[in-house]
C-alpha cells in the first residue's frame, strides 16, 4: 500500500506525490456526493458536446460549457470561470447525460447563461489548489472562534477555497437572520482572502458531511438529494409508525427524509379501510379494533378490549359490510364462525437500542453451566463410592489373608492396594 497517496472523499479524487516530487491528482468515481451514473455511456449527440458537469468540494457542482474546442473527458482536472478569478474542478459528466442532469434541474441552454472551461488545469495550478485545501480546517476553526467571541448565534459547518486561494465560502446554520458586517471585517483581516457567507439548513449539513444511515446505505442527502420537502409527523402517523424521535430522527436531528417514500403507498390504502371509532355488534357481543394491517388491508377485531389474545382478523371489504348492517339495526352471528382467532404477529421494539440488554442472558447461561457442572460432580461421587467400598473390602481380605497392612490404617481407600506391589518390586 502506498502510504504518500491521499483519498479525498469531499471532492472525489486521490492525491499523491511521484518521486520526482510532482503532485498527482487522480478522479476517483464512486467518492463523489451526489454522484451520478452515466447509463448513456458511448452515446454520442453533437447537441452536448460542449456541456459538462464540474464538482468542487462535497455537493457543489455546475454545468459548463466548453467553447474553446479543447479535448476535455471525465476525470480531468480543469480550469473553470468564477465570479472573482477562477476556480479548479473535477468534469464527472459528459454527453447527452449533462443534457438530462439540466433538464432535471430546468436549466434552457438556449437561454441560460453558461460559464466556460479555461483550459486543463497545470502542475502549478494543482499545487496551489492543494495549498488552498490544506488551510480549509485550520479557517473553520478560527472562523467558529471568531463568531463566538462576537457573540453571534451561528454556526460555521464547513469551509470552501476557492482553486486560485483568492476566496473562500463558510457554510454556516442559523435560527435567524445575523448581522455579518463585522463578521466580515474580521475575516477579512484574519486570513486575507474575500469572504462568501452561504446559509444552509441542519439537512444541508447532513449532506456536506455525508455518512451511513440505519439502514446501512450512505445517506440520501449526500447521495441524490439536492432538493428537500417538509416532513411532519403525519407522514409517521399514517404508515402506523411509533412517535418516538430517537427512531424518526435522522442524522441531523431533523425527521428522516425516507418517510416520505411510502406516505403516498399507505396514504392509498388507507383510503380503502373504514374508520372504526365504535365496536361491532354481534349477536354474541361487542367486538373491539385492536390492530390493523394497513398494507394487507386486514382488520383484527377480539370481544376482549384489555386482552390481545384472541384476535379475528377480517378484511376491510367484509368491516364495510358489517358497519352498513349495524347502522341499519342487523348484526351478524359472530365472529367465531367465520375465521379461527390468531396470535398477534407483531412485536414491540421498546428497549432494542438498551446496551445491557444481553446481559441477563448471560447470567442465566452462566448459572445453567455451573447447575450442569455441580450435577456432572454429584453423578461422579456418587458412582465412584461403590468402587471404593469394594476396593476396601478387597484390602481387608488381603490383610486376613497374612499381608502387611499399614500402621496408619487405609487412609486414602482402595488406592492403598496399590503400595504392597511397590514395596515388592
Amino acid at each position: 500500500m502506498n502510504e504518500s497517496k491521499r483519498y479525498d472523499c469531499s471532492r472525489g479524487c486521490t492525491v499523491e506525490r511521484a518521486e520526482s516530487g510532482e503532485i498527482m491528482c487522480n478522479y476517483r468515481q464512486g467518492c463523489c456526493k451526489l454522484e451520478v451514473y452515466d447509463w448513456l455511456d458511448g452515446v454520442n449527440q453533437e447537441q452536448f458536446d460542449e456541456f459538462f458537469e464540474v464538482r468542487f468540494k462535497n455537493t457543489r457542482k455546475g454545468i459548463y460549457r466548453n467553447g474553446s474546442g479543447q479535448s476535455v473527458k471525465t476525470g480531468d482536472l480543469v480550469i473553470v470561470e468564477a465570479a472573482n478569478g477562477h476556480d479548479l474542478g473535477i468534469v464527472t459528466l459528459e454527453g447527452p447525460i449533462v443534457g438530462r442532469q439540466m433538464k432535471c434541474k430546468r436549466i434552457n441552454p438556449e437561454t441560460y447563461e453558461f460559464k466556460r472551461i479555461y483550459r486543463k488545469a497545470k502542475l502549478f495550478d494543482i499545487e496551489r489548489w492543494q495549498e488552498a485545501i490544506a488551510r480549509e480546517h485550520e479557517t473553520m476553526i478560527r472562523s467558529r472562534q471568531i463568531a463566538a467571541e462576537l457573540g453571534l448565534d451561528m454556526k460555521i459547518g464547513d469551509v470552501e477555497f476557492q482553486g486560485d486561494g483568492t476566496k473562500a465560502i463558510f457554510y454556516y446554520i442559523a435560527d435567524g437572520r445575523v448581522d455579518f458586517r463585522q463578521l466580515i471585517k474580521v475575516f477579512a483581516e484574519e486570513f486575507r482572502i474575500r469572504i462568501e457567507m452561504k446559509q444552509i439548513g441542519a439537512r444541508q449539513e447532513a449532506g456536506l458531511i455525508g455518512g451511513l444511515g440505519v439502514c446501512g446505505r450512505e445517506l440520501c442527502c449526500s447521495n441524490y438529494i439536492s432538493s428537500f420537502q417538509s416532513i411532519t409527523t403525519s407522514a409517521a402517523r399514517c404508515q402506523d409508525l411509533s412517535l418516538n424521535p430517537q427512531k424518526l430522527a435522522g442524522q441531523c436531528g431533523k425527521l428522516k427524509c425516507c418517510l416520505n417514500y411510502e406516505t403516498a403507498a399507505y396514504m392509498d390504502a388507507q383510503s380503502r379501510i373504514p374508520k372504526v371509532h365504535n365496536p361491532l355488534e354481534f349477536e354474541d357481543g361487542l367486538a373491539y379494533l385492536m390492530k390493523t394491517d394497513i398494507l394487507r388491508e386486514i382488520m383484527y377485531f377480539s370481544y376482549d378490549p384489555q386482552s390481545l389474545a384472541n384476535l379475528y382478523p377480517l378484511y376491510a371489504e367484509d368491516v364495510w359490510d358489517i358497519i352498513r348492517m349495524n347502522r341499519n339495526g342487523e348484526k351478524p352471528e359472530s365472529l367465531k364462525n367465520d375465521s379461527e382467532p390468531v396470535a398477534p404477529e407483531f412485536v414491540t421494539a421498546v428497549g432494542d437500542d438498551a446496551i445491557n440488554r444481553f446481559d441477563e442472558a448471560r447470567k442465566r447461561k452462566k448459572k445453567k453451566k455451573s447447575r450442569g457442572n455441580s450435577q456432572k460432580k454429584a453423578q461422579a461421587e456418587t458412582a465412584a463410592e461403590p468402587v471404593e467400598q469394594k476396593a476396601a473390602d478387597n484390602n481387608g481380605e488381603k490383610r486376613s489373608n497374612g499381608h502387611k497392612g499399614h500402621k496408619g490404617g487405609n487412609r486414602n481407600g482402595g488406592r492403598r492396594n496399590d503400595r504392597p506391589k511397590k514395596e515388592q518390586e
